[in-house]
C-alpha cells in the first residue's frame, strides 16, 4: 500500500499544495490504491517538503520524482497514446505550470489581500504566541522564496499578467479539447487541474480567478476533471464551486 504524505486538507478542496494535489490525483488516475496522512509541518519531511510518498520501506520526495517512480515501479504509462512531439508539448506545459504560475498563486496568498485570511485558516488554531510568531516566519520565508526565484521582483499589476499570460496559453491549446492532450487524460492533466482547483475552488480572490470564471473551456475542464477525479470534493449542480469537507 502507498502512503501518501501531504498537507491536511482545508478549504473545500483536496489540497491547497498544487504539488500535493497532484500527486494524489495522478494516483486517483493510475487507479492505484494508496492511503493519506496528513502532515502539518513538512521540516521533518524528506527534502523538508511535501508531498512525499512511502512505498514499502521506500521514502520518495518531489512530486515529478513520485510520479516517475510510481509509473516506473507499477508499469504504468499515462501518456503512451502521445507521440514524442506531444509528450515535449505536455512537458513544456507542466513546467510552465509548475515554474511560473505556481508562485503567481502563491503571492496571491503568501502576499497579496488574501493573506489575513490564509493566515487565519492555516495558523487560527494555534495557541495565541504562536500564532502571531510563526506566520510572519513563514511570509517572510515565501517572500523570500519569491524573490530568489524572481517573481516577487516584479510589481503586483505584472505578476498578475505573467499569471494571465500562463492561463490564456492553456486555454488557446486546450480549445475544445476534453483534457490538455487530447481525448483522454495524461500526466499533465493531473498538473493543470492542481493549480486550476488551487485557484477556482478556494474561497480566495484574484485576478485568475476571475479570468478563469470566464474562460469557459478552462472552467469547464476543472469542473470535469474534479467530478471525475474528486466526486467528493465537487457538486453536481454546480459549476464552479467544490464541496467544504473532507475527502
Amino acid at each position: 500500500m502507498i502512503t501518501l504524505y501531504q498537507f491536511p486538507r482545508l478549504m473545500g478542496i483536496p489540497n491547497m499544495s498544487p504539488f500535493c494535489l497532484k500527486v494524489e490525483t495522478w494516483l486517483r488516475m493510475a487507479e492505484i490504491k494508496y492511503e493519506m496522512r496528513e502532515v502539518a509541518d513538512p521540516r521533518k519531511a524528506p527534502k523538508g517538503k511535501l508531498p512525499f510518498i512511502k512505498d514499502q520501506n521506500e521514502l520518495v520526495a518531489d512530486s515529478s520524482l513520485i510520479v516517475r517512480h510510481l509509473a516506473k515501479t507499477y508499469d504504468i504509462n499515462l501518456d503512451a497514446s502521445l507521440s514524442q512531439q506531444e509528450k515535449a508539448i505536455a512537458h513544456a506545459f507542466g513546467k510552465m505550470l509548475e515554474e511560473h504560475l505556481y508562485w503567481v498563486v502563491i503571492y496571491n496568498r503568501w502576499i497579496d489581500d488574501n493573506w489575513s485570511k490564509v493566515r487565519q485558516e492555516f495558523f487560527g488554531h494555534m495557541p495565541p504566541l504562536v500564532k502571531t510568531l510563526v506566520p510572519n516566519m513563514i511570509q517572510k520565508k515565501m517572500q523570500s522564496d519569491l524573490n530568489s526565484q524572481g517573481m516577487g521582483r516584479h510589481s503586483k499589476e505584472d505578476i498578475y499578467e505573467f499569471g494571465l499570460q500562463d492561463l490564456k496559453a492553456v486555454a488557446d491549446f486546450l480549445g475544445d479539447k476534453p483534457y490538455l492532450m487530447g481525448g483522454h487524460p495524461t500526466t499533465v492533466d493531473a498538473t493543470l487541474f492542481a493549480l486550476t482547483c488551487n485557484i477556482l475552488n478556494v474561497p480566495l480572490r484574484s485576478p485568475l480567478k476571475d479570468y478563469l470564471y470566464k474562460c469557459k473551456n478552462l472552467s469547464a475542464y476543472n469542473q470535469r476533471m474534479g467530478k471525475q477525479y474528486f466526486p467528493d470534493f465537487f457538486l453536481d449542480d454546480d459549476e464552479s464551486v467544490a464541496a467544504v469537507g473532507e475527502g
